[in-house]
C-alpha cells in the first residue's frame, strides 16, 4: 500500500501518508518497508533524519540478507558517516551486496577495481563486475524483442515542440492541441509521441496518442502509421496487441519508404509475429531501413550476422553494423560491441575498450548505479546533497574537519565556475575542460595557489 501511494503521490502530504504505512509495515517486520524507512531516516525525508537509527536498521536488514542494506552500510563506512571510516569494511559490505544481487554494489566494485581504489587495480575483475550489470539490463531490453521505445524527434521547427524545455506549459499545450485539431499533421504526430512515452510533463496516455496518430495517418503521415503499428505490436490499453493490425500499419508506412515501418516489418518476419518466420524477408527489410540510417535496423542486421540467424556468421559485418548503430546511441549495439571486445570475437581483445563500452552502455540506459558509483567524478552532481554529506562527515569525526573544509572549498569553487561559465559560455565552453587543460588534480593546484597567496600576504604584513 505504501509503495503504491508513494508512486502515485503528487504532493508532500501524500508522500508522508505513504511513509506512515511503511512505518507500520516495518514494525511488523516487512523487509521492504524497513528498507524504505532506513532510507528515510538516513536522508531525512520529511524531517525525520536519524543516522544512528538508520544504521541500526540497516545492520538488522543486513543480517537478514538485504543487499540494499549491505550497499548502504558500504557507502556509510567508506565515507565515515555515522560509523567508523573503514574502507576494508566497506569493501566487505559491497562484496556481500554484489553477491546478493545489488547492481549498485557491482558498479562500485567495478569502479574500484578499474581505478585501484583500496584494492589492486585489475581491469579483468572490473570487467566482470560491469558485465553482470550490463547483462542484467541487456536481458531486460532483449525481452522486449528488440522493440525498445523509439527515441523520437518531435518536429523540425524550432518554435514548436522540439524545444529543450523539460516541461510543456499548459497554455502552449492548449495552443498545440488547437493546431492539431485544425489539421497540422506534424503537431498531431508530435503530440501523439509525447503522449505515447509521457514526455515534457504530459502523462502517458495511450488513448490520446492513438487519437492523434490516427488523425495524422488519415492525412497520410508515414510516421504516424509506423507508430500505430508499433502500438499494436507491443499492445496497450488503447491498442490491444494485434499482429495483423501491426502488419497492416507497418506495411502502409513501409510503402512510403518510412524506416520505422520497414524495421517493424523486419521484426514481424524475424520473430514470426503474425507471419511465418522468414529470415530472408527480415534481412531485406532491415537492410532497407538500415540504409535510411535507422539505428535499430542496423543493430538487427548486426545481431543476425553475430548470431548466424538466417545468415552465415560474419563477425566483421556484425561489428560493422553494431558500430554504425552505436554511433546513434543504440544501447544493445553498444552492449554487443563490449562483448566482442571482451571475448576477442571478430576484433582484437581489449579489456579496457570492453570496460569503456560497457560503461557507455550503462550510461546510455541512465542507470542510477552509474551516477552513484562515480560520485564526485561525474559532472552532473547534486551539489546540495554533497554539502549535506560533507557536513554529516564533519559532525561524525573531529578529524574530518580539515578534509571536509578543503572538499567544500573545492565544491564551492567548482559550483561558482559552473554558474559563471554556464551563464556566459553555455554553448561554447564546458567547465569540465579544466581537467583537460590543467590536469585531473587542478583542484589541488588551486588550493595550493590560495595557500601560497595567503602566506605571501601574511609575510608582507608581519615581515
Amino acid at each position: 500500500m505504501g509503495i503504491k501511494i508513494l508512486q502515485q503521490s503528487k504532493n508532500q502530504k501524500q508522500k508522508a501518508e505513504a511513509y506512515i504505512f511503511f512505518a507500520k509495515a516495518a514494525d511488523m517486520g516487512n523487509l521492504k518497508a524497513m528498507e524504505k524507512m532506513a532510507d528515510a531516516l538516513l536522508f531525512g525525508n520529511f524531517g525525520m533524519q536519524n543516522i544512528t537509527a538508520a544504521i541500526q536498521l540497516y545492520e538488522s536488514l543486513a543480517k537478514e540478507g538485504s543487499y540494499k542494506a549491505q550497499n548502504a552500510l558500504g557507502f556509510l563506512s567508506s565515507y565515515g558517516i555515522g560509523m567508523e571510516y573503514n574502507q576494508a569494511k566497506a569493501l566487505i559490505y559491497y562484496t556481500f551486496g554484489s553477491a546478493g544481487g545489488s547492481m549498485m554494489s557491482q558498479m562500485i566494485l567495478g569502479y574500484r577495481y578499474l581505478s585501484g581504489i583500496n584494492v589492486l587495480q585489475n581491469c579483468e575483475v572490473a570487467l566482470s563486475h560491469y558485465k553482470k550489470v550490463a547483462d542484467y539490463i541487456a536481458d531486460k531490453l532483449e525481452k522486449s524483442e528488440g522493440i525498445p521505445v523509439e527515441k523520437v524527434r518531435l518536429t523540425e521547427r524550432p518554435e514548436n515542440l522540439s524545444s529543450n524545455s523539460e516541461i510543456l506549459d499548459w497554455d502552449i499545450y492548449q495552443y498545440y492541441k488547437f493546431l492539431a485539431e485544425r489539421g497540422d499533421v506534424q503537431i498531431q504526430v508530435s503530440l501523439g509521441q509525447l503522449h505515447l512515452i509521457g514526455r515534457k510533463g504530459l502523462d502517458q496516455d495511450y488513448y490520446k496518442a492513438l487519437y492523434y496518430f490516427l488523425k495524422a495517418a488519415k492525412a497520410g503521415s508515414a510516421n504516424a502509421m509506423a507508430f500505430i503499428g508499433k502500438m499494436y505490436l507491443e499492445g496497450n490499453a488503447a491498442a490491444p496487441q494485434n499482429n495483423a493490425t501491426a502488419f497492416k500499419y507497418f506495411s502502409m508506412a513501409a510503402s512510403k519508404g518510412n524506416a520505422i515501418g520497414l524495421h517493424g516489418l523486419g521484426l514481424l518476419y524475424f520473430y514470426g509475429r503474425g507471419v511465418p518466420v522468414n529470415y530472408a524477408e527480415a534481412l531485406k527489410y532491415f537492410q532497407k531501413a538500415a540504409e535510411k540510417g535507422w539505428p535499430n535496423a542496423q543493430f538487427q542486421l548486426g545481431f543476425m550476422y553475430y548470431s548466424g540467424s538466417g545468415v552465415w556468421k560474419d563477425y566483421k559485418l556484425a561489428f560493422k553494423y553494431f558500430y554504425l548503430a552505436s554511433q546513434s546511441g543504440q544501447p544493445l549495439a553498444i552492449y554487443y560491441l563490449a562483448e566482442m571486445y571482451a571475448t576477442g570475437t571478430g576484433v582484437l581483445r581489449s579489456c579496457r575498450t570492453a570496460v569503456e563500452k560497457r560503461l557507455k552502455f550503462l550510461k546510455k540506459r541512465r542507470c542510477i548505479q552509474w551516477h552513484f558509483s562515480y560520485g564526485i567524478e561525474l559532472p552532473f552532481k547534486d551539489i546540495h546533497l554533497a554539502r549535506r554529506l560533507y557536513d554529516m562527515a564533519a559532525q561524525t569525526s573531529p578529524d574530518a574537519h580539515i578534509p571536509v573544509f578543503l572538499a567544500l572549498m573545492k565544491l564551492q569553487t567548482v559550483h561558482l565556475l559552473q554558474d559563471i561559465l554556464f551563464f556566459n559560455f553555455t554553448r561554447r565552453w564546458k567547465w569540465m575542460t579544466l581537467d583537460n587543460t590543467v590536469g585531473p588534480y587542478w583542484d589541488l593546484f588551486v588550493i595550493g595557489l590560495i595557500v601560497a597567496v595567503l602566506i605571501f600576504l601574511l609575510k608582507n604584513r608581519y615581515g
